[in-house]
């Protein structure tokens, strides 16, 4: 999935957030969003997700704009996840579920799932008591599990086991190459950025100061 944002100025009252001329995210490639706090960089994904409508300018999804179909293959893992208060298992399939997969499809599913992510041991345990660790490799499980065509992560490794970092990392890179979705994901960590993604955009006071492919 092509992202072309164009024109793009989100204030909160008078204060500037994001002041975009054209940004474009390529598909079939993992982008990162790099810069400091307050730059704009959850702002923007907010906005790309469909989650903020409250911006000036455009947003365009393949050359169109954002639909209920384009909605339903767009998901958002944010560094502190929300889970469900139901099993591991309940949660990572709960996208299926309201998607209309039959039974043996979202069994199958879930358990790919949670072999990839090494976290047979925690799928009936209740997720909202995970650490902070084992919630993020839910998260991102649940998040992968329907084959999203956009996939956006906001810092989905913060403050987490040099382990799960590991696991989550690999995961991710697995889903860009074997499904061709587009991958945005936000880190601080520029050894991580340079591990995973093709391309980076710097941010700075809600400006594009930077737009490199590696």
């Amino acid at each position: 999935m092509d992202i072309f944002l164009k024109d793009i100025r989100k204030y909160y009252k008078e204060r500037k957030i994001l002041n975009i001329d054209k940004l474009t995210i390529e598909k079939k490639k993992i982008t990162g969003i790099i810069g400091p706090n307050g730059a704009g960089k959850s702002t923007l994904i907010n906005i790309i997700a469909g989650l903020d409508n409250n911006f000036l300018g455009q947003v365009e999804y393949n050359g169109k704009k954002l639909d209920n179909y384009l909605y339903k293959n767009i998901t958002l893992v944010n560094q502190k996840p929300y889970l469900f208060k139901r099993s591991v298992y309940d949660n990572i399939a709960y996208p299926l579920k309201i998607r209309g997969f039959n039974k043996v499809d979202i069994k199958n599913k879930v358990e790919d799932m949670i072999r990839k992510f090494e976290i047979d041991d925690l799928k009936d345990k209740r997720a909202h008591k995970l650490s902070g660790g084992e919630s993020q490799k839910v998260s991102l499980a649940r998040a992968l599990v329907f084959n999203p065509k956009l996939l956006l992560l906001d810092e989905p490794t913060s403050n987490i086991d040099p382990d799960s970092i590991k696991i989550m990392e690999r995961e991710i890179m697995n889903f860009n190459k074997s499904s061709n979705s587009t991958v945005i994901i936000i880190t601080h960590n520029m050894s991580q950025a340079k591990r995973m993604c093709n391309k980076l955009v710097y941010l700075s006071k809600g400006d594009v100061i930077e737009d490199d492919i590696f």
